[in-house]
């Protein structure tokens, strides 16, 4: 019998172009299997056939874990303590083995020891056909549409197999069986079963691959794709940037005639692509990634990392396009949160902004009207610059003498350390619970804290632009931050 159990290992390795290892892997498998039938519980076994003889040994089989976990799996499981009793030297992850009697070869239903063969053959198999694959560094996958599988598209290249979810999808692509595919390789998960690998034709990385295979400049490292945003199958925003003052970084994508940039538009069904200069000044590549709206004038707020872009009324429209897909687009372009406004609108915003910061100088630092329009005309936008800026700078403000400008630095400093006490009074009066919740900052919570919000119940009540006025947090990040706090609301809810 062990004479025919190696020549069934031998007679199956040439068959299936598998090494003998996972074949003697997959009988020993299967021989583990039969044999735990004759226990009762979870045991694990362990089968071990001698490579050259085809004997083979059953062992039992107890996995060492810590005193503290406590056992889960009392059948396949020793605590430390006193798997110690048996083996003094064994530690946590390691096996305790014995050995108990072997399930003969002639006892295995067939069947059964036929499935566990062939599936793990198939794993061995399909693990080397994706192996040697992703061996060749493809970033796209090219290959023909085969099947539906629950929404999903599985698209076949030789013997390896893709899955196009839905989500990833075009919009309103109609692909059939036996289509011609493109979809670059997002991921590859070996426990899908089938179609491990996962494919994508709406990622921004596709359209960036797809001219980086059209546009010889690119591999060369002349020009580099520095960012991508889509709206999949309808438009697109790409940044561009050159690295040879030779070389035209949109004329070089846009190719001879529009060859290479309708090349791309063609493979992603129509989708428009507006080519933008990169710029490593945030105001210019910001303007830049609006085209083709004219942009008027601009004001930068690193500290909300947001632009407001002030726009004629002619190019309102334009610069905001259709749905917001312009403004949107090159938002994600940029990642700056762009604002989009025009001249009355940028006119009142500033006008509230000078008002708050007229009212916040006079009443801390208790200045007249005319001083607190002097420091914001020099550009002064909170205590603290005023208190810790060099001071030649306030020096140099026209009718500040020295006298002036120390008083002016001590009051800031006393009504910043006014400011960190109430702080410090506030934070005091939060709850263990809106601390504790996920996703909360100290800083935000500091600012939750002053606006009177103590409780994650408190924080729940809001609605999203009460959330986005106290913290300056966009949209999505405050809605977000509001259904976490909800979430004790509806647990244990179906």
């Amino acid at each position: 019998m062990n004479r025919e159990l190696l020549m069934l290992v031998e007679a199956i390795s040439r068959e299936k172009n598998v090494e003998h290892d996972v074949v003697f892997g997959a009988v020993e498998a299967a021989l583990a299997q039969a044999a735990k039938k004759l226990y009762e519980g979870d045991v694990d076994l362990r089968v071990a056939i001698d490579r050259e003889t085809g004997d083979y040994e059953t062992f039992r089989r107890w996995h060492v874990v810590p005193d503290d976990a406590g056992l889960q799996n009392p059948d396949a499981e020793e605590l430390l303590m006193d798997a110690r009793d048996r083996i003094a030297d064994i530690e946590v992850d390691e096996y305790i083995e014995e050995p108990v009697d072997s399930v003969p070869i002639g006892r295995i239903g067939a069947m059964a020891a036929k499935q566990v063969i062939l599936q793990k053959i198939r794993d061995a198999e399909r693990e080397m056909l994706l192996n040697d694959f992703m061996s060749r560094g493809e970033k796209i996958f090219t290959g023909t549409v085969k099947r539906m599988d629950k929404g999903d598209i599985i698209v076949e290249s030789g013997r390896v197999e893709g899955r196009l979810r839905r989500s990833e999808m075009i919009p309103k692509e109609n692909l059939r069986n036996g289509d011609r595919v493109r979809a670059m390789i997002m991921e590859v998960d070996l426990t899908l079963r089938g179609a491990p690998i996962l494919l994508s034709r709406s990622a921004p990385e596709f359209m960036i691959e797809l001219f980086r295979n059209e546009v010889p400049e690119i591999e060369q490292g002349l020009l580099e794709i520095k960012s991508c945003a889509r709206d999949a199958g309808s438009r697109a925003k790409i940044a561009v940037l050159s690295h040879d003052k030779r070389v035209d970084p949109i004329g070089t994508c846009v190719g001879v005639r529009g060859t290479r940039v309708n090349a791309v538009t063609n493979e992603l069904a129509g989708e428009r692509v507006d080519i933008v200069l990169w710029s490593d000044d945030p105001a210019q590549f910001v303007i830049g990634a609006l085209a083709p709206a004219n942009v008027s004038s601009i004001v930068v707020d690193e500290e909300k990392h947001a632009m407001d872009v002030v726009v004629d009324e002619e190019n309102l429209a334009i610069a905001i396009g259709r749905g917001g897909q312009n403004v949107r687009l090159a938002s994600d372009l940029t990642g700056w949160k762009i604002n989009i406004m025009d001249a009355a609108e940028s006119a009142q915003k500033q006008e509230e902004e000078t008002t708050s910061l007229r009212k916040l100088f006079m009443e801390k630092l208790d200045v007249d009207e005319e001083i607190a329009d002097m420091l914001i005309a020099e550009g002064f936008t909170n205590l603290e610059e005023v208190a810790y800026v060099p001071i030649q700078e306030m020096l140099d403000i026209e009718g500040f003498d020295e006298e002036t400008v120390e008083e002016l630095r001590a009051r800031a400093k006393d009504a910043l350390l006014t400011q960190a006490i109430a702080r410090e009074e506030s934070m005091d009066a939060v709850s263990q619970d809106l601390r504790d919740l996920e996703g909360l900052t100290p800083a935000l919570i500091g600012q939750l804290a002053e606006a009177g919000v103590q409780t994650r119940d408190d924080l729940a009540d809001l609605a999203v632009d009460e959330l986005t006025a106290i913290t300056g947090q966009s949209e999505d990040e405050a809605r977000a931050l509001i259904l976490k706090a909800r979430e004790h609301w509806f647990a244990g809810q179906e």
